[in-house]
């Protein structure tokens, strides 16, 4: 078989287990609460890895190996921003708000938020649901772009009918099992993910002869403005490039689709167990990538888009049917995100700002929600086409000033009062927005700390 065929029937075999989820995951799945949170039944593994996947996406695998492709040595600093926010949400974070969740009987992170807020409960669970309804929307489409472009550059497919493609088989399992599919596979992708992020590495050291050697032929194929550790900066721009991208970390607790899986999570023992899996894996996958980033710029140079640079070296160092599965990996990064993503947009406007939360039509409200949302995202990436790397930071920065530091304060007090509650929302989110329309400051520092910064003192001022 060439290779193409090999490749295609890998992914087919993948993408039917995938749907076989789907099914199981339908039989666990008879409630509203079911749907949206597991019935609070998630174990470490599960929640840690389908969490971690979901948080990943496109841009860890295909994003972060362009950035080092792209950036050089100055990548580096992306690794302790991204680690270390796992670690803030599993080792501080998720302990308290396991407990937090089950105590109010919260099912998503909105009602948490809203909760103890008196007459602005609505209000906030509408401002809510923009927020995350907004920002997915052009999340998702990035993915949706992202498996676009690794169809359309492994099997010579239209953009569009990649784009097509992809988005059908991610309706079709988070439709059917909701949570628990969702979360099932995103287990399955995210153990692939982590495969991807140690045996791509290793092969590709093992090509250039270890990490003595890729260290000499980084100051060949680099600029020496490349192989700085601030990049093109220097003295205090320099450091605030560092803290800039140190920055993303800040949007780790603010991200809906990855922390209702700490609130899903069935008691403090799972808790305890899933933080070691998670930030293991975290190391696993973002140190990997950036070293296959740089082995690709040392192997391939130059290449047609950096944000291709991972395909291209699979390509190089693997026979077609390791490659395939590698490819799947690579999918399995964009498909965890945008199903989470839709799932959550779904629960924001069918549950969230739903009055009558028991509805027996809830749960198909539901489902149409994530058909509509998943309609609309696809146009966008087939209509409006972006940088997958920016467009994701984007809403990864203005959903993490929305709802992070706001959740962060309520987890360690009684509560917020609402108004303050409802301006840190509004502040942190609209602010990182705007910022985002000027043009970028080194590492992008502006709209990664102030908002955050911001709306934390607001929600701060505000707690019981």
């Amino acid at each position: 078989m060439d290779y193409t065929t090999t490749v295609l029937i890998t992914l087919v075999i993948y993408k039917i287990i995938l749907v076989g989820i789907g099914f199981y995951a339908n039989q666990k799945t008879s409630s509203t609460e079911d749907y949206f949170i597991g019935g609070r039944g998630l174990g470490p593994w599960v929640a840690a890895i389908s969490s971690a996947a979901s948080a990943s996406s496109a841009w860890t695998l295909l994003g972060m190996s362009g950035a080092a492709y792209a950036m050089g040595l100055s990548a580096i600093w992306i690794v302790p921003a991204v680690v270390g926010g796992y670690m803030f949400n599993w080792i501080w974070l998720a302990p308290k708000l396991q407990k937090k969740a089950a105590a109010e009987q919260s099912v998503t992170l909105s009602e948490l938020l809203a909760n103890g807020s008196g007459k602005l409960t609505r209000p906030i669970l509408w401002l809510c649901s923009v927020c995350i309804v907004f920002a997915f929307t052009f999340y998702i489409a990035a993915q949706f772009q992202a498996a676009g472009t690794t169809f359309a550059s492994t099997f010579d497919f239209s953009m569009a009918g990649s784009i097509v493609m992809g988005t059908t088989i991610i309706l079709i399992y988070t439709l059917l099992g909701g949570f628990w599919a969702v979360s099932i596979t995103d287990t399955l992708q995210g153990l692939l993910m982590a495969l991807a992020g140690l045996v791509l590495p290793i092969a590709a050291l093992l090509a250039i002869g270890g990490p003595t050697e890729l260290w000499q032929q980084m100051h060949n194929v680099f600029s020496t403005t490349q192989m700085s550790i601030t990049g093109e900066h220097s003295g205090l721009v320099g450091i605030a490039f560092i803290f800039g991208l140190l920055g993303i970390g800040l949007g780790n607790p603010g991200q809906p689709h990855v922390v209702n899986r700490m609130m899903a999570l069935r008691d403090e023992k799972s808790v305890q167990q899933a933080k070691f899996i998670a930030v293991g894996w975290s190391a696993i996958v973002i140190t990997g990538m950036l070293i296959v980033g740089w082995c690709a710029k040392v192997l391939i140079d130059p290449v047609a888009n950096s944000e291709q640079a991972l395909l291209d070296v699979t390509n190089l160092l693997f026979p077609p049917v390791i490659a395939g599965v590698i490819i799947a990996a690579i999918l399995s990064a964009i498909m965890s995100t945008a199903d989470s993503q839709l799932l959550v947009s779904a629960s924001a406007i069918s549950y969230d700002i739903s009055k009558n939360k028991n509805n027996k039509n809830s749960l198909l409200y539901s489902r149409l929600t994530v058909v509509i949302m998943c309609v609309i995202s696809m146009l966008i990436a087939l209509y409006a086409p972006d940088d997958i790397f920016s467009r994701v930071l984007f809403a990864w920065n203005a959903l993490g000033a929305a709802f992070g530091p706001l959740l962060i304060v309520k987890v360690i007090s009684k509560s917020v009062d609402g108004k303050y509650a409802f301006a840190a929302i509004f502040t942190g989110f609209a602010l990182s927005v705007i910022l985002s329309l000027f043009p970028s400051a080194p590492g992008d520092y502006l709209e990664r700390i102030i908002p955050f910064a911001l709306a934390f003192i607001i929600a701060w001022l505000g707690r019981r």
